[in-house]
């Protein structure tokens, strides 16, 4: 049996990205970046946020007075490999292939790129 997929909102993403580049943050700090009016609502919006992350597993919160910090539990690259696992195993039987092909053939690579891809090949 395969393990369940673990999917984000968007608005859960744009928690998730100021988690990864500030580190752990409290609720009020997120709501201060993701909305600076900070009306009840949007305070209640990112509790729930975070909320609903932390049920999925990709954060936890450290319950400390006086306000709880809240961390992401998974790394930017975990995540963006959970997904694009999931994205192939959805769209073409779990291949990255048809994934690399089209970027390569719809935007090209840099020499940086290709170098860095080529490293990465040969490593493995």
């Amino acid at each position: 049996m395969s393990k369940k997929q673990r999917h984000a909102t968007d608005a859960e993403l744009a928690v998730l990205k100021l988690l990864w580049a500030n580190g752990p943050m409290s609720a009020r700090s997120l709501t201060e970046q993701l909305y600076p009016s900070e009306s009840a609502s949007e305070v209640a919006t990112v509790q729930n946020l975070v909320r609903r992350l932390e049920k999925k597993g990709f954060v936890d919160r450290e319950r400390r007075p006086p306000a709880h910090l809240f961390r992401a539990t998974i790394t930017h690259e975990q995540f963006v490999g959970e997904q694009l696992e999931a994205m192939a195993k959805k769209l073409s039987d779990g291949s990255l292939a048809p994934f690399v092909m089209h970027l390569v053939n719809a935007r090209g690579l840099s020499k940086r790129e290709r170098d860095e891809i080529r490293k990465l090949l040969e490593e493995r």
